[in-house]
């Protein structure tokens, strides 16, 4: 049976996946001990904090964020003369936010927005290379808020907390599974990525006017992003700031896409408890609620994807 390359190119390797299958486990054995360190009892009184109206609030902002996402890949798509609807898009970036909390790569949403978009016989070269640009334009606007955070994570003791060693730990083991020849491997592709960014972002260069307003959709996913967590967080009376909650969630953004875990999960809650509490000031036991309901209201909103997804994978075993 033949197989898309695109989609071949971005399936990841087994050792990879298991690589990122440790470093999960690793990450959530982690997340377990500050749990069990912290207290039951603690958690649940911050969690109790919350009200109704504000968890209400808070899922609101998230949907808001995820059709955010769908707007800034449909005016990519759309400015490369693709004959995309507005109902399409929304169908296939629900369904790889659906996939994402599943498969095991940093990009396997993409792989099923890719091979949904194919299925609808659009260019899939056209369409990898808007899922590139997407993907570039989401971490550039993500990059514009580290200034808001950077300064204060540096000048904290974070890096001299258990998080440090647990990155170093964590980095070191799956540097050690892969073995030293990987290094080279790693060096080519990195070089390969490079020019296919290059090459993606050529389209758009000459379509400036789509890549702002895709700017904008990515600034209004952030704002409802940051606007989560501080909702959360003043919920449970911790006096934050929004613009450093906003800092420091770009830094735990960038800190997730380290590839050691199954779509960060793990990762991005222990990087945001000690990110939050060491750096934020607020207690461990809001910082902990603060990780694990943001987590869980991107798995809720994206349970609408779960309608489609059969579909696409249908799709694509036929392809």
């Amino acid at each position: 049976m033949a197989t898309n390359p695109e989609i071949q190119a971005a399936r990841p390797g087994r050792r990879n996946t298991g690589l990122q299958v440790i470093g999960t486990l690793i990450a959530l054995v982690l997340l377990v001990y500050l749990l069990s360190q912290q207290g039951w009892s603690e958690i649940w009184g911050a969690l109790r904090k919350i009200s109704p109206w504000q968890v209400g609030f808070a899922l609101l902002l998230m949907v808001l964020s995820r059709l955010a996402i769908i707007g800034r890949w449909h005016v990519l798509l759309r400015s490369s003369r693709v004959p995309i609807s507005l109902g399409q898009s929304t169908r296939i970036t629900f369904a790889g936010l659906f996939a994402t909390n599943f498969l095991p790569t940093t990009i396997g949403g993409d792989v099923i927005r890719l091979a949904a978009a194919m299925q609808l016989h659009f260019s899939g070269t056209v369409c990898a290379a808007s899922l590139i640009v997407d993907r570039l334009v989401g971490m550039a606007g993500m990059a514009m808020a580290l200034p808001l955070g950077l300064p204060s994570f540096l000048q904290s003791p974070v890096l001299s907390q258990p998080l440090a060693g647990f990155y170093g730990l964590t980095s070191s083991a799956l540097a050690l599974a892969s073995g030293g020849s990987r290094l080279q491997t790693w060096w080519q592709k990195g070089q390969g990525v490079a020019r296919r960014l290059w090459a993606a972002l050529v389209v758009w260069r000459k379509r400036p006017q789509a890549l702002f307003f895709s700017m904008v959709f990515s600034w209004l996913n952030m704002l409802c992003l940051f606007g989560v967590l501080t909702v959360v967080l003043q919920g449970m009376h911790e006096n934050i700031d929004f613009w450093l909650v906003s800092g420091l969630y770009s830094i735990v953004y960038f800190l997730s896409l380290v590839p050691i875990s199954i779509n960060s999960y793990g990762l991005q809650e222990v990087s945001m408890t000690f990110i939050f509490s060491q750096v934020g000031g607020v207690s461990l036991a809001s910082a902990l609620v603060t990780a694990l309901l943001f987590r869980t209201l991107m798995i809720v909103v994206s349970l609408v994807g779960a309608a489609f997804v059969p579909g696409i994978m249908a799709g694509m075993e036929r392809r």
